[in-house]
């Protein structure tokens, strides 16, 4: 049987996610066979695995930190928020159906299983499990049934350490308000607390530090610092959206549509020196930028409806008579065709029809089975600005319930003059394709196309792993941390 140790924090974006994967690369750099787990997590940011299972995305980080295979089993259950006040519930990867929030707490008894039978099998195969919580254990409206925080620590009877934001202020208020909060016996089962997102000298810190633990009666068991390392996100409250707008040589501007999915999409262009990649919400934020990208959403036609209303979509329609790249994926690739329907409305946004954008000659009809499956393949065709990408192999997946009305193409990449779509997300992933993409911008605008530096995302992600490795090793009481588990380093 595996040890496990359990993330839990004050807040959401506390840094559960990232301090889990971090922990994960450590065990691995150890010699341990580890693997993630979180019984339930809510996002819109979310992978197809080899075996068409869908699953959150910070689990499919952690499963690459610990230098394994993203599996359905690290997190059983995913809710995708549809509404306000509902969600797509996928339970063991597969699509359960749409539920609005009071139903889905009604009747989570019913996920116990799914959730015991994940966690239990990955039990038998690792000799660690490092489990994330979600939001706060002391949501005292939400305690009764948990599944994910205490709930499950006392389930699977694991060690929790509680992790506090001090970037945002109020940490000691943030982790002995949490710890009051508790039953008795989850208060039992907190080992340590973590101050996280630190940026100053920790001497000053130390004061309240010892008044901390005497006051949680558990040890500090690290002081991790705000950590600048380039790891992919699925929190709706990632700070990418907020990050630097100033334009570089190359401008990328992703419309940040109000339901967003898998923003990682275009993790890949921020990492060139002479590219800057914006998410704008306003026609005012659009200014004249290089490459227009229309992402993923939950919601097509109500973000298509946003679209319209706030005056983007005349702006970027506007851009493509200019001859601006526009590239949509999968909702945005839907977004830019001539007619979306949903007469099952399977999207539960209550709205049967919209015509689409009309730059790609397209129709989409929403049916209830989904598509979730991983591809492959070779770009051949791709006319226009990027037949650059000719020749080259791409990657990804497909998360989709929309179709392409009967007996039309569906490419890897669909293209009318300079307007591209894709239902591939991940499509920019691949070595080679994103240079290709910066290379043809660089040509068009009249750039030394020399200049746009070549980039091996692979090589990237394992050394950013290894970078937060680095810096929670030195900023956590490691020693401590495989004390709690049972362990001798």
């Amino acid at each position: 049987m595996a040890r496990n140790i359990m993330i839990q924090g004050t807040m959401s974006n506390a840094g559960k996610s990232l301090l889990a994967a971090g922990l994960c690369r450590i065990f691995r750099q150890d010699g341990y066979r580890t693997a993630p787990f979180k019984s339930q997590n809510m996002a819109l940011n979310s992978f197809i695995t080899k075996g068409g299972g869908e699953m959150g995305r910070a689990q499919v980080v952690q499963a690459e930190a610990a230098g394994i295979e993203p599996d359905v089993r690290m997190n059983p259950i995913l809710l995708k928020p549809t509404t306000d006040v509902g969600s797509q519930v996928i339970v063991n990867g597969k699509v359960l159906g749409n539920m609005n929030a009071m139903e889905y707490y009604r009747r989570k008894k019913e996920f116990v299983p799914a959730v015991r039978e994940a966690y239990d099998s990955l039990d038998r195969e690792y000799d660690i499990i490092v489990i994330e919580g979600a939001g706060s254990p002391a949501e005292i409206n939400l305690k009764q049934e948990d599944i994910v925080n205490m709930g499950l620590a006392r389930m699977v009877n694991a060690p929790v350490l509680l992790v506090g934001d001090i970037d945002r202020g109020g940490v000691f208020a943030q982790l002995y308000g949490t710890v009051a909060l508790l039953e008795p016996e989850e208060r039992d089962l907190i080992k340590g607390v973590v101050v996280n997102k630190f940026r100053g000298d920790r001497k000053i810190l130390e004061p309240g530090l010892k008044i901390l633990e005497d006051l949680c009666q558990v040890p500090v068991a690290g002081v991790v610092p705000y950590m600048y390392v380039d790891v992919d996100d699925e929190d709706s409250l990632t700070e990418r959206f907020s990050a630097d707008t100033a334009r570089r040589q190359i401008d990328i501007a992703v419309i940040r549509l109000p339901r967003i999915s898998n923003f990682t999409d275009f993790s890949p262009f921020e990492r060139y020196g002479n590219v800057s990649l914006r998410y704008v919400t306003k026609v005012s934020e659009l200014q004249d930028p290089d490459m227009i990208i229309l992402p993923g959403t939950k919601s097509t036609i109500r973000d298509l409806l946003w679209l319209r209303q706030s005056g983007l979509e005349t702006a970027v329609k506007k851009a493509a008579d200019k001859g601006t790249l526009i590239f949509g994926i999968c909702g945005g690739y839907q977004m830019l065709g001539t007619h979306i329907a949903d007469p099952d409305l399977v999207e539960a946004a209550g709205i049967s029809e919209a015509d689409g954008m009309g730059l790609l000659s397209m129709k989409t009809v929403f049916e209830g089975a989904k598509v979730q499956v991983q591809t492959e393949g070779v770009f051949h065709d791709v006319p226009g600005i990027l037949a650059g990408l000719n020749g080259l192999s791409y990657q990804g997946y497909e998360i989709h319930m929309g179709r392409m009305e009967e007996g039309q193409r569906i490419p890897a990449v669909q293209n009318s003059g300079n307007v591209y779509g894709s239902y591939i997300h991940g499509i920019f992933d691949a070595p080679g394709i994103a240079d290709a993409v910066i290379r043809a911008l660089c040509i068009r605008k009249g750039i030394d196309p020399g200049s746009a530096e070549s980039f091996d995302p692979a090589a990237y992600k394992e050394q950013q792993y290894d970078l937060l490795a680095d810096i929670v090793r030195q900023n956590m009481d490691m020693e401590l941390v495989y004390r709690i588990m049972g362990m001798e380093k």
